[in-house]
């Protein structure tokens, strides 16, 4: 029987999930904002702006959804230039169309004088200090997610963080696997700690963003969001269940299985892998034209998780293009794809 690994119903929506206007350091109003991601086909864009969690329900229509978030950073504490300093920073996006507080609010986070008028009156009696340690970081997580909030751990290549920075992080929903200004500047975020947070049991899911400030910095990372309806709830319900996936440039189309084997369908690519929880992979790879329409039997991984009883074992796919630009899916357990 197939199984569709990308829901087979609702329709794609495209997303940018991370980017800064001018309530923070961007140099773009939010309405210049959507203006912007509309001309190029977007309909979703998540305003993450610094420390300050700011609704837009003014930009949302029968075409467009913004969604309502905030950036938030833990630095570690040092005497040497910023530049050498490592940081924790957090997406933390809002159920709540309408929210405009949230309980991990810092207001010595604030550095930005046109961020302050942003900050309501029933934020300034919530919030905690921030510090950098792995606790702290998790009882941020908790928090948001006690408050319907889901949160993403943003560019570690960027935040000069390394595995033992991330790996204790419990219940993140999300983690930048491309983030397009950190790669424009020569600090390219890579799949490693989305597999290593998977292969420590935590589910997660991939995300490419742009992180833009700047026109330029926009249209290079986005994820597709399969749902039923272009509206806040059904968007960010898609969101929380992995109804997605995430690219710097190759469109997933159709994603199944059935008796063993993967089938895609996708825009031209030129290599495509299925990754596991171990060391077992299956690639293809085009010959002499590019690969629209893939299947890839993974019968013998099957067999083997079957046999070791490893109810965490997964898959998941990702697709690159001639120009090294790829997509990935998110994990996909044994028990969501054996039949």
């Amino acid at each position: 029987m197939k199984k569709y690994l990308l829901p087979n119903t609702g329709d794609f929506y495209k997303a940018n999930l991370h980017i800064h206007s001018s309530i923070s350091d961007g140099e773009m109003s939010p309405e210049e904002i959507k203006k912007a991601y509309m001309e190029k086909g977007y309909s979703v864009v998540a305003f993450t702006d610094h420390e300050v969690m700011v609704p837009h329900p003014e930009l949302t229509d029968g075409h467009f959804v913004a969604l309502t978030a905030t950036e938030i950073s833990v630095n570690q504490k040092s005497d040497c230039d910023f530049c050498y300093t490592k940081a924790y920073h957090l997406n933390i996006y809002s159920s709540e169309e309408n929210k405009s507080c949230f309980n991990s609010f810092d207001s010595s986070k604030i550095w930005l004088n046109q961020s302050f008028p942003f900050i309501t009156p029933e934020q300034k009696n919530i919030g905690i200090k921030r510090i950098y340690t792995t606790d702290c970081i998790n009882e941020i997580i908790y928090m948001a997610n006690q408050e319907g909030c889901i949160v993403s751990y943003n560019h570690p290549v960027w935040s000069l963080q390394d595995y033992t920075d991330y790996i204790d992080l419990k219940d993140l929903w999300g983690v930048e696997v491309y983030n397009n200004l950190c790669a424009k500047d020569g600090l390219l975020d890579s799949p490693k700690p989305f597999d290593d947070m998977l292969k420590n049991g935590e589910c997660v899911f991939p995300l490419a963003t742009d992180d833009a400030h700047h026109l330029q910095d926009c249209f290079g990372g986005f994820v597709m969001i399969k749902a039923e309806e272009l509206i806040y709830s059904s968007i960010f319900s898609a969101l929380k269940n992995g109804d997605f996936y995430a690219s710097s440039g190759p469109e997933i189309y159709e994603l199944s299985i059935e008796k063993g084997v993967i089938n895609i369908k996708c825009s031209p690519v030129s290599f495509a892998c299925v990754s596991t929880d171990c060391r077992c992979t299956y690639t293809k790879r085009m010959d002499d034209s590019p690969l629209t329409e893939i299947t890839i039997d993974i019968g013998d991984y099957l067999k083997r998780v079957n046999t070791d009883m490893n109810k965490r074992g997964y898959i998941r796919i990702t697709l690159t293009d001639e120009v090294g630009r790829s997509a990935f899916s998110r994990a996909y357990y044994i028990n969501e794809i054996m039949e």
